[in-house]
């Protein structure tokens, strides 16, 4: 029998550089990132299917009715949320979901999916966060600093999480990201590791 996939639940404030490092992890494809939906229109070069699941505001209120969101919110007027049953077949087909989300929908998975695993990316410091987001560039410097100030409520959350990976060196933050994966793995509330040791032939 197929061991269940995990429900890997990613949080990060903005700067943490989650995006690469989850890019460098989906690069193996035993791993499946969950893919969103809303109601909002889609924007010029997104397609419905990988950057969105777009559905309307009544077949979106139509699946909360029916418990058919892992999570949900709104924003501007739009629903946001992670669709139930393509989180499950995933996890069923034995592949490990990636859900990308902020801090307050991930305390409404915890509440729904006691076996998911949660992990926070931080930053080393936030003068540090502040540093790579100056780096970047391509937000004045009002943007940035809500965003350093957004960063550390998201950060009053980090205790509530299973593991924190500090991002200061991007190849450590990976191999770590890889060994949270592969000691949930080993865990014997994971999987039927002991009845295939008894039933192997």
């Amino acid at each position: 029998m197929k061991n269940k996939g995990l429900l890997l639940v990613v949080s990060a404030p903005s700067g943490c550089g989650k995006g690469t490092i989850l890019g460098e992890i989906l690069k193996d494809d035993s791993f499946y990132y969950s893919i969103s939906a809303t109601t909002r229109a889609p924007r010029e070069g997104e397609q419905d299917g990988v950057n969105y699941h777009f559905i309307t505001k009544e077949e979106f209120e139509q699946r909360i009715a029916q418990g058919g969101m892992l999570e949900y919110a709104q924003y501007c007027g739009n629903y946001y949320g992670t669709p139930k049953k393509e989180v499950e077949q995933m996890r069923d087909a034995g592949r490990d979901v990636i859900l990308e989300i902020e801090v307050e929908g991930a305390m409404k998975v915890r509440a729904l999916c006691p076996d998911a695993v949660f992990l926070f990316i931080a930053p080393p410091s936030v003068e540090e966060l502040r540093r790579r987001l100056n780096k970047r560039g391509t937000e004045a410097a009002e943007v940035i600093e809500e965003r350093v100030s957004q960063a550390a409520r998201e950060l009053s959350y980090a205790d509530r999480y299973d593991y924190i990976i500090v991002n200061g060196e991007l190849e450590k933050a990976i191999q770590d990201f890889r060994t949270v994966v592969r000691a949930e793995k080993l865990r014997t509330k994971n999987g039927n590791k002991i009845d295939e040791v008894l039933n192997h032939a």
